[in-house]
């Protein structure tokens, strides 16, 4: 064998010496030291999801945060005001929520025309009724577009009633500055009702591309 070979096998098995010591020594801190069983990431639960939480539960509805949304700080004045808001980060769009239940309001309907024959204002409209307040409150100028929703989009809420309202926003901190919102307004009778408010700053296609990302997040039961 000439010395060139020599060499190169001398070093090889030098190499593969030391790669076996290595490889034995890893073994044996591996078997003294067993790694600790992967712990369950934490999930972290804020006050503001908690109690929309209840309150959703209490109206009879089913709510689950939808991916890739952030939970951001609830915003509104005197005249307007929402349970939970959440953003699509680096998207401009917010969406801030209303849940209400019906229950206390049926029960003191049934109680007033029982002792008193006297019929109030039917509970199931007030969805009708907080929908239009909250459209004419944020709205830049009062003024608002309604339609109903068709009866396939309340089955598949589980609902009896909604509309929608489209409207320009006013330009003001409590909105944000943004520019445009569409409210959405879904009743179960004699459960509860769900309010839905998407801000954005653009109202094409995009923008309810973007809103079809939470279109699963709340059903009544």
């Amino acid at each position: 064998m000439n010395p060139i070979a020599k060499q190169f096998e001398r070093s090889f098995l030098i190499v593969l010496g030391v790669l076996c010591l290595n490889c034995a020594a890893v073994h044996a801190q591996r078997q003294r030291y067993k790694r600790p069983p992967a712990l369950k990431p934490v999930e972290q639960t804020s006050r503001q999801l908690t109690d929309f939480s209840k309150e959703a539960e209490e109206a009879g509805i089913d709510f689950n945060m939808p991916e890739d949304f952030k939970e951001v700080p609830i915003t509104g004045n005197d005249t307007f005001s929402f349970d939970h808001a959440m953003a699509l980060p680096g998207q401009d769009l917010e969406i801030w929520l209303q849940v209400r239940s019906l229950k206390q309001s049926w029960a003191s309907y049934e109680q007033v025309k029982t002792i008193t024959g006297k019929n109030l204002p039917n509970p199931d409209s007030t969805y009708v009724e907080a929908a239009r307040a909250h459209a004419s409150a944020m709205s830049d100028d009062g003024r608002f577009f309604t339609r109903p929703l068709s009866p396939k989009l309340l089955d598949a809420y589980n609902a009896d009633a909604g509309k929608t309202y489209m409207f320009s926003l006013a330009d003001t901190p409590e909105t944000k500055h943004y520019r445009y919102a569409l409210l959405f307004a879904l009743q179960k009778d004699h459960t509860g009702y769900m309010l839905a408010v998407c801000l954005t700053n653009e109202k094409g296609p995009e923008f309810f591309r973007k809103i079809s990302k939470v279109r699963d997040c709340m059903r009544f039961r």
